[in-house]
């Protein structure tokens, strides 16, 4: 993988093994058939939040006794439970991990994963073998959850509980913002092609002698695992070069560098431990198979083991520092202290232990404090000292806690609000004066007078510039949005700045000309609003040449970021390996195009009437990529009308494969006299060819669909345009 663009060995971030491949991989309904299914109560659209569709999460945070729930979540870190007892008598540890594993499965590559809806509560999350005895910290929450009620999501208290667990053990917070809003069912998410967990002997997804590499968005090493094995790759502890590669690999898919990724794993194995004191297989199954009476837990086991701090998880034993419980150096001192051997838990995990070492650098045992226990590290930790630059970054942090201190805090808030989106979604007191460059700041724009807009528009429409070419700047300013986590988006005009002005999807060439037009027209409006006026100015251009009247109600007062305000290699991600609604394709992949066509506009939070409505229209102002004309079914481009869709379903129309296209590229030849009439892709034809589009398609298609048409697509226009703004 190159980590700048996101790209697989193969140059497509879409390749796997070869063959087609689902765009979702196995679905829930795989891993768990005998579940209870819900979807058809949630079918056509229906909003599964009991707190309805005027639920302000937002105003009923800021309502929330922030100080008194800081307290009760203090006051709980020590209240330990007789059914799930404290290790050293300090839920700390646990609650770290809780947010760890909330936030970790972000990934760059399409944003989603993450903390910001809570996803740690369903599958297949919540059964993940790395998740596992997390049901309990969970249940632990829920009195405090209970109390304030609809003031603080479980999505917020994942986090928060995080951050007073730290600050209970003495460690280093660099701040909380609040605003995550719970969702109340399982997200589509790709999590991997893999029919075993990892428990289950699966091999790394990196085997560089295979050829084998991770998928595009993935960014685990195994499925069911948040980062990587921490016995090794594939659970090979004698491969420290893998181990390296394969955290490297997943922490930079997760947005982390070398830095951040030595602070983050000191840091978080400076707390607690691991359990893995029982052979695995005396554990029950995960929460979601479990029978109904265990009322959502899993990995049960006799109460009496649990007394006892017989516990397993992760299958490895120990803990790491001599001091769990205490934020500190120890971790370091350790690992760079002893040299370590290669041992068994008593679940079997392969760890590592150290050679000869002395009672005072032993851990007390979790439940009796009297009792002396070796500490251990796992091959993950030892990468740290194996390998030459993360020990030179570990080596630095021994020498400096005051270093070690900063940058666990910032990379904790990094990892636990990376998926937020713009700093202006925070909410709470404790959210950080500092602006950070992975935040993508944008400075405050302001609103220019309706006389200044209609000004502006006029100009425009005067300049020279084509429909087309406005509408297809205004999209790609636009539509790198991402509701995943809040990327992208035209606030800032970052089309205007590298990388985004040479991505080939936006037509580098023309869009410069566009833009350098623009800006000579703009006067005071900012460049980000001047964008997405000028796109409206030509739908709306475009609707009255088509007889309709429209006005195309975008807002205003963007601001735009410069180029020290934009960390470029971080958007390479969000460059488009496909974009249906332009008719761009990098080149094939192993998931069909219209799979992504239907994956980009779910992440710009799009309905199935509202992309089908953006498509048809898109096509009918010609506003395609590269100008090749694919898809535009009409005879008057730049006109918004219903063409493509009357043209598509016609039946004058046969449609043949090109050959050597890859069955990407259609030809459309009249019936009776075979003359060729048009070219289309697999994001034109879907929409003849599913049932469901076909449904919608001749719904705009029909006589007086017209009018249905051109209002669905200003709706969906302007939703795109305004994505992303907060």
């Amino acid at each position: 993988m190159d980590i700048k663009t996101g790209e697989m060995s193969g140059g497509c971030p879409f390749h796997g093994d070869g063959g087609t491949r689902s765009l979702f991989g196995r679905t829930n309904r795989d891993w768990w058939p005998d579940a209870l299914q819900l979807d058809i109560l949630v079918a056509g659209g229906k909003n599964p939040d009991p707190l309805g569709d005027d639920f302000d999460y937002a105003e009923a945070f800021n309502a929330l006794d922030y100080n008194a729930l800081k307290a009760d979540l203090t006051a709980l870190m020590t209240d330990s439970q007789d059914w799930w007892p404290a290790d050293y008598g300090h839920y700390g540890p646990f609650f770290i991990r809780m947010a760890w594993h909330a936030a970790g499965t972000y990934r760059t590559g399409d944003g989603r994963g993450g903390a910001s809806s809570g996803q740690q509560r369903f599958a297949p999350l919540n059964s993940w073998p790395d998740n596992g005895n997390l049901d309990k910290a969970r249940r632990l929450l829920w009195p405090v959850k209970q109390k304030y009620g609809k003031h603080i999501s479980w999505a917020d208290l994942f986090i928060l509980a995080g951050n007073v667990a730290i600050e209970s053990m003495g460690g280093p917070v660099f701040g909380f913002g609040g605003g995550r809003k719970d969702v109340y069912e399982p997200e589509t998410v790709y999590w991997g092609t893999e029919d075993l967990w990892v428990d289950q002997g699966v091999e790394t997804r990196i085997i560089p002698e295979k050829g084998t590499q991770m998928d595009g968005p993935l960014a685990a090493i195994q499925m069911g695992l948040i980062y990587v094995n921490p016995e090794g790759p594939g659970g090979n502890p004698h491969d420290p070069e893998g181990m390296a590669r394969d955290m490297r690999e997943t922490f930079a898919r997760m947005a982390m560098n070398d830095e951040e990724t030595v602070a983050l794993t000191a840091g978080g194995h400076a707390f607690g431990k691991a359990h893995g004191a029982i052979p695995a297989d005396q554990l029950s199954g995960s929460p979601e198979s479990e029978a109904l009476a265990l009322q959502g837990f899993g990995w049960a086991t006799d109460p009496d083991q649990i007394a006892q701090g017989h516990i397993t998880t992760s299958g490895i034993e120990g803990a790491w520092s001599n001091n769990p419980i205490q934020w500190g150096g120890d971790y370091f001192r350790l690992l760079f202290k002893y040299e370590y051997e290669l041992v068994q838990s008593p679940a079997g995990a392969n760890q590592w232990q150290p050679i000869g070492q002395s009672e005072e650098d032993m851990a007390p045992d979790a439940r009796d404090p009297n009792k002396k226990v070796p500490t251990m590290m796992t091959t993950a930790d030892m990468a740290l000292k194996r390998d030459p630059e993360y020990r030179k970054i570990s080596e630095r942090f021994r020498d400096d806690q005051a270093a070690l201190d900063d940058a666990f805090a910032r990379a904790w808030f990094k990892l636990t609000h990376r998926d937020m989106g713009p700093k202006a979604r925070y909410l709470g007191p404790e959210v950080p004066a500092e602006n950070l460059i992975w935040q993508d700041p944008v400075p405050a724009g302001s609103k220019p007078s309706d006389t200044a807009i209609a000004d502006f528009k006029a100009k425009v429409l005067s300049s020279g510039l084509g429909v087309s070419a406005l509408v297809k700047a205004a999209w790609a300013s636009a539509s790198t949005y991402r509701n995943s986590d809040h990327r992208g988006g035209s606030d800032g005009a970052r089309v205007r700045l590298a990388p985004q002005n040479g991505w080939k999807v936006n037509d580098p060439d023309e869009l410069a000309n566009v833009l350098s037009t623009l800006d000579g027209l703009r006067g005071d409006i900012s460049m980000a609003d001047a964008i997405v006026l000028a796109g409206a100015a030509a739908v709306e251009k475009a609707a009255k040449d088509g007889g309709f009247s429209v006005s195309v109600d975008v807002s205003t007062g963007r601001g735009d970021a410069s180029a020290e305000q934009t960390d470029a290699e971080s958007f390479e991600p969000l460059e488009p390996f496909a974009d249906g609604f332009r008719n761009y394709l990098k080149t094939k992949a192993t998931v069909k195009t219209e799979d992504m066509l239907v994956d980009r506009a779910q992440l710009l939070g799009l309905s199935v009437p509202e992309m089908t409505a953006l498509v048809g229209g898109m096509r009918a102002l010609g506003a395609v990529s590269g100008n090749t004309g694919h898809g535009v079914f009409t005879d008057r481009p730049g006109t918004l009308s219903n063409d493509f869709f009357t043209n598509l379903l016609s039946m004058d129309n046969k449609w043949e494969t090109v050959e050597g296209s890859g069955d990407e590229e259609f030809v459309g030849k009249d019936r009776k006299t075979g003359a060729e009439k048009w070219r289309g892709t697999r994001a034109d034809l879907v929409f003849g060819s599913n049932s469901q589009l076909r449904a919608q398609s001749e719904v705009f298609a029909e006589s007086g669909g017209e009018q249905v048409f051109v209002d669905t697509f200003v709706k969906a226009w302007t939703k795109v345009m305004d994505a992303g703004r907060f």
